[in-house]
Parts: C-alpha cells; structure tokens; sequence
C-alpha cells in the first residue's frame, strides 16, 4: 500500500471534521476521494500533507509513519490554487521544485521538459497574474508533479480548464499512472469517477461510509436490471417469466430474481425463435450510488 489511513480522527474544538477514518490506498492505483461538501476529505488531505496533525490514529506513506519528509514524496494540487500570482512562471516553478528537493539544476531540466511538453515556453518570464484561470491551471499541475513524487493528491484537477486542457491533463495523469505513480483523485464529477478510478473511499460526515474496488462496489448496488431489444414482437406471456419494469415496442426493462440465471432471460427469447438485437445489464452509475449512500446513510 501507498499509503494507509488508521483510524483517523481530527477535532476543531467540539466539531470532529475526521472520525475514526480508515482506507488503504493500494499502490499504483488511482484512488477516489469523494464525499459531500464539509464531508471531511480537505481536513484529511491536509493531515496526509502534514499540514495538520490528526488527534488520534495514525497516517503511513509507503509504509513508514508520516512526517516532516513525507511532503517531498507527494505532490499535492488544491482544489483552491496556491500560485504566487506577482511572480514570473519561471521563478516560481524554479522556487516550488527546490523546496521539494531539486537542486536547481534538476528543477531547470524539469521545467523546460514540462514547458515544452505543453508547449508554453514563452509563458516562462510572464506573472502568474496575467495568465488565464485555465493557464494558472496548467503551470500548478507542473509544480504538483515536477518533483516525479510517488503519490498525488489531485483535488479537482479539471476545474476550470476547457475540453482540449482537460483532455491534456487527463492523458498526463493515465501516463504517470502507467508509469506507476499512486493518484489520489478528489471530485464531485461522478463521470469522471467510473472513468478514472480504480477504488474509491466516500467520506460523509466525518466517516468513511464506502470503500472498495470500483467493480466491486457498482456489483454491490447493482438492482439485476436489464434492457432488451429485439427485431420483431416480444412473446404475450414474457410477464410471466420475468418481472417487465418498462415496455416500449421493441424495447423492454426486466428485472431479474437475484437468485436466477442472468441469462435466462436471453436463453428464454432465443429459444421463441426471436432476434436479439440487444441485451444489457444495467448498471448504476456512481452519481446515484452517491445519492444512495450519502442519502440513506448506508455505511460499508
């Protein structure tokens, strides 16, 4: 594991903003940190980050206690961007990659790989200041990465970037990923969530109310719905057989007896003699597993 959260708790006075948190992130994986506003999920990326301290429990990265060297070995990108908007690209990309253990030789060959990569040498001697929300964007993804760090806390990544920059970030961070980089992805973007992650933590209220494999957790909230599509009429008697949700000519909702042949239904309207254009389980999508847990404070 890349990092491993034990039984983590952080109070602000008589508001507990972290209670009793637990998760692993496994190595190599892009890990989903998701949850409602005021969940939690900043007060323990903070405490990942050392920038607080948790009250009780216990934080590992790479199997060692965190501590005052654990902030060289990630790279963390806020939700709320943290560039000094008065200094120049250059000196401030130059000044953020020291302070993460680059000399200044290292930093100066690692700047102008990422200048070039995204094509905005020019940008170097300009102030922060004078660049777009979704320029600043981009210069704060090279000085969350500059340092090649094992893991990465992403939170938010794509705000305020267009479709071509996101699509940009996106294939940067499937790249480090596949190069064996652990990505911690923190969004509200449930889409981005099935597209990107591989496991997933949700923090309601302080605690960690799912967690699991991605698959595995979509398999769990599955409701055994299909849809069908046929070329002709579908059989008189087919409520008979199986519980119909929706017809609509030649597409048809079923749902299935958990304890039945998910094929059945299949085997059934072949065996009619019926062309099958279509058959396709349903499955549900992270928003509604979201408004699930969150909603009906289901704990996993």
């Amino acid at each position: 594991m890349i990092l491993s959260i034990q039984n983590v708790v952080k109070r602000y006075e008589k508001y507990t903003a972290v209670d009793h948190v637990s998760f692993d992130v496994p190595k190599g994986t892009v890990f989903g940190l998701l949850g409602p506003n005021g969940a939690g999920k900043t007060s323990l990326i903070r405490m990942i980050n050392t920038i607080t301290a948790p009250d009780e429990g216990a934080i590992y990265l790479d199997g060692e206690k965190i501590n005052s060297n654990t902030p060289e070995k990630i790279g963390y990108m806020p939700e709320e961007r943290g560039l000094y908007k008065k200094m120049k690209v250059g000196e401030q990309l130059l000044y953020l990659a020291q302070l993460k253990g680059l000399s200044a030789t290292q930093a100066r060959q690692e700047i102008d790989h990422w200048l070039t990569k995204f094509d905005i040498r020019d940008w170097y001697h300009k102030k922060v200041e004078d660049l777009s929300k979704g320029m600043q964007q981009k210069i704060q993804f090279i000085a969350t990465v500059i340092h090649r760090p094992p893991l990465l806390i992403l939170d938010e990544p794509f705000s305020g970037l267009d479709p071509i920059n996101t699509n940009l970030i996106k294939e940067e961070i499937h790249r480090l990923h596949t190069e064996g980089t652990s990505i911690i992805f923190s969004t509200h973007r449930m889409e981005q969530v099935e597209e990107m992650c591989q496991h997933i933590a949700l923090i309601n209220k302080g605690k960690n109310v799912l967690y699991g494999e991605v698959q595995t957790i979509k398999n769990r909230y599955k409701e055994n719905l299909f849809n069908i599509q046929i070329d002709g009429v579908f059989p008189e008697d087919m409520g008979d057989h199986f519980e119909i949700v929706k017809q609509n000519g030649q597409f048809l909702t079923i749902k299935v007896d958990t304890d039945q042949n998910s094929n059945a239904p299949l085997q059934y309207l072949i065996g009619k003699g019926l062309h099958i254009k279509a058959f396709n389980e349903i499955m549900p999508t992270f928003d509604e597993i979201f408004i699930r847990t969150v909603e009906g404070g289901n704990e996993s």
